[in-house]
């Protein structure tokens, strides 16, 4: 098991994490969520033992490695922006660590083969780093990090520069690879959607500090205030500020949406009210879809689906509709919430009710 007991840094007088408890178990993968600067990188620099604390520990299986050089520990790293030995063949670049180990070579043919098959890597063995695409280096990384064996892996948005079938075939293989193995897996990215692919455990960061940790799924569907529902939203999550009276949200003294039964227990006042975009829609999809109507301001057609983006009252919301919706700005439509999947909060952000439907 890692552990992170009371572990903060600070640079030139500021906060780059804030005070952290984590503890992360062998054989889990392990999600860092957030946008970029919001302290994935540094929390990974920290676990690895690259950068020091400004005070607090890091345990690993009970033992102290606060202090333990990043070579003397049992750690894998793959970055976004891959390294690789560039006088070295793809296959000494994949053997390397199995070299340094020691293992004979009869295993490190055997897993550096193994390796190479499962990152689509065999035909480009014999080539050195330069002689390959960026997609094909950022493999090669990858599969040097696989055959380390190593107890901690750690991967910073790495799968950023492969295409997109492959970035799917490994979201799906890489979690089963380094599961059997027993390594603690850490995977950090800017991506809702490839957290929720990923599964496992998710680690929501704003600003250095982890917001909520939980089982992926969990903190989707219940986020503990505000900041960590938006930052698990991609597009932006829906919000609009409203005071709760009487069984409905109101907005400057007029209904605009009668309070769901799952809602009908948070305390009248202000709040705020959220949902995902993908909970908007053109038709009302359930019996307890309420129309609201809006003025639209922008159609972004994407495939086989729409970013309508609208305004209602002074907020600007996002429908994700399926289909191509090319609707003329400034129009004035009606679409329809789905209430079950309603969040509120807090006016200091904290979560007060989630949502009735998973």
């Amino acid at each position: 098991m890692l552990e992170l007991r009371d572990v903060f840094r600070m640079a030139g007088g500021e906060y780059h994490i804030h005070p952290t408890n984590l503890a992360l178990q062998k054989g889990t993968l392990n999600v860092l969520l957030g946008p970029t600067l919001s302290g994935k990188t540094s929390l990974m620099r920290l676990m690895a033992g690259l950068d020091r604390p400004t005070s607090g520990t890091i345990h690993f299986d009970g033992v102290d490695v606060t202090g333990v050089r990043v070579q003397d520990r049992s750690v894998a790293m793959v970055y976004q922006q891959f390294i690789n030995y560039p006088a070295m063949t793809v296959y000494e670049n994949i053997a390397s660590p199995m070299r340094i180990k020691g293992a004979d070579s009869a295993t490190i043919d055997r897993e550096v083969r193994k390796a190479a098959d499962l990152l689509r890597l065999t035909p480009y063995l014999d080539r050195t780093p330069l002689n390959l695409s960026g997609g094909q280096q950022q493999r090669t990384a990858l599969a040097r990090a696989i055959v380390k064996n190593a107890s901690l892996v750690l991967l910073d948005e790495p799968l950023a520069n492969l295409d997109y079938k492959l970035r799917e075939e490994l979201r799906e293989e890489l979690p089963k690879i380094f599961a059997a193995s027993g390594a603690i897996f850490v995977y950090a990215t800017t991506e809702p959607s490839e957290a929720l692919l990923l599964g496992g455990n998710t680690a929501t960061l704003s600003e250095g500090r982890i917001t909520q940790f939980a089982p992926t799924i969990d903190v989707y569907r219940r986020p503990v205030d505000l900041i960590t529902a938006e930052t698990f939203a991609d597009p932006p999550l829906n919000t609009f500020a409203l005071t709760k009276a009487n069984g409905h949200f109101v907005l400057e003294g007029e209904p605009v949406l009668s309070v769901p039964a799952h809602l009908a227990g948070i305390p009248d006042g202000p709040c705020t009210v959220a949902f995902q975009p993908h909970h908007l829609a053109l038709k009302a999809q359930t019996p307890v879809a309420a129309p609201v109507t809006v003025r639209t301001a922008i159609s972004e057609i994407a495939g086989s689906e729409s970013f309508v983006h609208v305004e209602f009252a002074d907020t600007r919301w996002v429908m994700l509709a399926p289909g191509i919706h090319d609707i003329e700005p400034d129009a004035q439509i009606t679409v329809y919430v789905d209430t079950r999947h309603l969040m509120a909060f807090a006016p200091d952000g904290r979560a007060i009710a989630g949502p009735a439907a998973a």
